[in-house]
């Protein structure tokens, strides 16, 4: 079989970014650019590794990371080849560079256990950092200059962390001027939605998906439009015919974990989507919600980042990093709709908090912040396993269930029709909390639960489960 494609990259061995990720990064470039067509082959690894004078196995980790997002795809005894389901190049743009390395939602619920939809442990929080950090910020000799007003988008220096950290971990390219600081990433949603859109404007959404974004968005007075979800993330068929059938303001997405089921967009959707937003004219409203706590090769990278993507809103939140009370989100996009969404955050609350941000800021410089995002990613990784091990024990028989590359739930299905209410009423009585699927569904409610295991304590979790495998055998 020919290969004849080469890959021409000049590694450098002196930047902190891995070498695999270069070779990684070079190869979705070709792809992308049109030198490696769908079906074409690759050079063994061998062969790979010595035109680019490097060991063979940092080429295997390369060829894992682009297997793990979609980019290639392995014949048995045949090689690696450019999956034929991708679509036509989108052009030449620069690879975004990357790294090896909440929400408001529902009431915290006072039951003894409780399966909320994914929230941290606090017990990690670094609190005693971030305490420590205020005071100190707090009581500087020139703290009279920070009792004044200062820019509605944020603290400038905080701004400026975020976006470094932003186009470095997450490929995105963005300038102080395309971020502003929020309350959380809801009220991020709230000025986006009033910002972008107009009483009648159709936003596409995910359903099931996540119901505080779309009542943001019904505050607007725009038209919902739910878009069914599958095991690749949102049905891109029934996007390209609600395009067709009628104008679009926005699309908002859940891409990285999908809320609540979990799945990531497939590289083909992904691809799909911004040629979509791009002809159609767009704006996608991207929630990355959870992006921090990932368990594979590396995170998948924002929609967002796609050079390609004309029109986009980006909303995140350091409430999971640190803790759900943290109110610390930001949205990025444009210069010209950040400078309005500014002037909107002016007006309904003047400024954020600027003395937590520069604590956050402080955390972000000294390391403490990537310090205990590696911790606690092993520690939830862990507890993502043993979750996944009381599922195959206890409820193997009556739900299917995947186990995620990321966040903090899982999104389990269950075999047969359930009356989740009452189901829930029935634990609520052995003092255990689910969230019941009108919480995430539009309309008609999906036959599924999003439970959440990065609160909870091991015994918690083992007796949850166990507590709702008998409640669905005795109904």
């Amino acid at each position: 079989m020919l290969r004849p494609w080469k890959l021409q990259i000049k590694l450098n061995f002196d930047r902190e970014r891995a070498i695999y990720l270069q070779i990684a990064d070079a190869i979705i470039s070709d792809i992308r650019e049109g030198k490696l067509k769908p079906g074409d082959a690759l050079p063994g690894s061998r062969r790979l590794a010595d035109s680019l004078s490097v060991n063979r196995n940092t080429i295997v980790q390369a060829l894992d990371v682009l297997l793990a997002e979609g980019w290639l795809v392995s014949i048995s005894r045949k090689g690696m080849f450019v999956p034929e389901s991708l679509p036509k190049p989108l052009g030449k743009a620069e690879t975004p560079k990357r790294t090896a390395e909440n929400q408001d939602t529902f009431e915290k619920p006072k039951a003894e256990i409780s399966f909320n939809d994914g929230f941290p442990d606090t017990k990690l929080a670094p609190v005693e950092a971030l305490s420590r950090a205020y005071r100190q910020i707090f009581n500087r000799t020139a703290r009279w200059r920070m009792m004044g007003y200062g820019s509605a988008l944020g603290d400038l220096r905080f701004r400026e962390a975020l976006v470094q950290m932003l186009n470095y971990n997450r490929g995105m390219h963005l300038s102080t001027d395309q971020l502003c600081v929020t309350r959380g990433s809801q009220m991020a949603m709230y000025l986006a939605a009033q910002v972008l859109l107009k009483p009648g404007d159709a936003v596409i959404v995910e359903n099931p998906g996540y119901k505080p974004a779309w009542q943001a968005f019904a505050q607007a007075r725009a038209h919902i439009v739910p878009v069914d979800v599958d095991n690749e993330g949102i049905n891109m068929e029934q996007v390209a015919l609600v395009l067709q059938k009628q104008t679009v303001k926005a699309i908002y997405l859940t891409p990285h974990h999908q809320y609540p089921t979990t799945v990531s967009l497939s590289l083909p959707r992904r691809l799909r989507l911004i040629e979509l937003c791009n002809a159609y004219n767009v704006t996608l409203i991207e929630d990355d919600y959870d992006h921090e706590f990932h368990y594979q090769q590396r995170p998948l990278l924002p929609l967002s980042s796609y050079k390609e993507l004309k029109n986009f809103l980006y909303v995140g939140s350091f409430s999971k990093v640190v803790a759900p009370a943290l109110r610390v989100g930001y949205l990025a996009g444009s210069p010209e709709i950040i400078n309005k969404i500014g002037h909107l955050r002016s007006i309904i609350d003047v400024q954020g908090d600027i003395i937590m941000e520069l604590a956050i800021l402080e955390l972000i410089t000294s390391g403490e912040i990537k310090r205990h995002l590696r911790k606690a990613t092993a520690h939830y990784k862990r507890k993502r396993d043993f979750f996944h091990g009381l599922l195959k024990s206890h409820l193997e028989n009556e739900v299917s269930f995947t186990r995620p590359d990321g966040g903090l739930s899982y999104w389990i299905r269950f075999k047969e029709n359930v009356d989740l209410f009452l189901l829930s009423e029935n634990l609520l009585q052995k003092g255990i909390q689910i969230i019941t699927p009108d919480k995430f569904s539009y309309e008609q409610p999906v036959n599924g639960l999003r439970l959440g295991f990065g609160s909870l304590s091991e015994e918690q979790l083992e007796n949850g489960i166990k507590a709702i495998a008998s409640a669905l055998r005795a109904s």
